[in-house]
């Protein structure tokens, strides 16, 4: 019986607790969805996250905004920054790990229109360096992953003009993403992680059925998930923390 207890509390004891920081554009955010609250990628994540083997208790804060690239969120700018590190700082505590899940690149990608638009590739590296740089300077125990952007159509004008010349170009921050996870893991192993284009690649192939269609200056186009593809990105988001923070600890 007591060999039992003990066993009992050592499996409670592995659990892992994880309090997340969802960092975004308006994907995350969840525009166009009835109830982001519940329908948002963040939440849906967290809620497959709880379900999932090893897992104990799972919370998290949505600090996705509508319309802003990786130039709005740098701490210089002063502006969304010190409302997504106040959100972590609420959530960090000893007995959770403090995540950081970013996808940033969207808005970066237009040709006109978003703060900063166009983003090089160069420079999108850069403005995410510092914004990981500064997240693991105020919690340096914290794990950072870093999500590829999902695809858009190359008709895509909205109050923002995008087409095909931001698609290639939201493409090119793939490589530098990348490129910023090896060089970080090389130094400091065990930090920073990144997804593979499996989202953008989805929604390449499932745009009819995963988003929402929307009239522009260059008629329908498609960028936004619908509540189909709102979970299919939350569960996409979910695997690459499990895989990244659970499984591998």
């Amino acid at each position: 019986m007591l060999l039992l207890l003990i066993n009992s509390s050592l499996a409670f004891a592995q659990k892992q607790n994880l309090n997340i920081v969802y960092i975004g554009d308006s994907i995350t955010q969840g525009v166009q969805l009835a109830d982001p609250d519940k329908e948002a990628p963040p939440a849906i994540a967290t809620a497959w996250l709880r379900k999932q083997k090893g897992m104990g208790k799972v919370e998290f804060s949505n600090q996705g905004v509508s319309g802003f690239t990786t130039v709005d969120f740098l701490p210089s700018t002063n502006t969304v920054f010190p409302r997504a590190d106040k959100a972590a700082a609420a959530l960090d505590n000893k007995n959770a790990m403090l995540v950081f899940s970013i996808m940033l690149g969207t808005n970066d990608s237009a040709i006109v229109g978003p703060n900063g638009s166009p983003v090089s590739a160069e420079q999108y590296r850069n403005n995410l360096k510092i914004i990981r740089d500064r997240l693991l300077q105020h919690f340096p125990q914290s794990k950072i992953i870093i999500q590829k952007s999902t695809w858009y159509s190359p008709n895509t004008y909205n109050g923002s003009m995008y087409l095909q010349e931001g698609l290639t170009r939201l493409q090119s921050y793939f490589p530098q993403i990348d490129k910023l996870v090896t060089e970080y893991n090389n130094a400091s192993p065990g930090h920073v992680f990144a997804s593979d284009k499996k989202a953008f690649d989805y929604f390449s192939k499932h745009y009819r059925t995963d988003l929402i269609p929307e009239l522009g200056h260059e008629g329908i186009f498609y960028l936004h998930p619908n509540n189909k593809g709102a979970a299919v990105l939350a569960q996409f988001w979910g695997e690459v923390i499990y895989k990244s923070i659970v499984k591998n600890r």
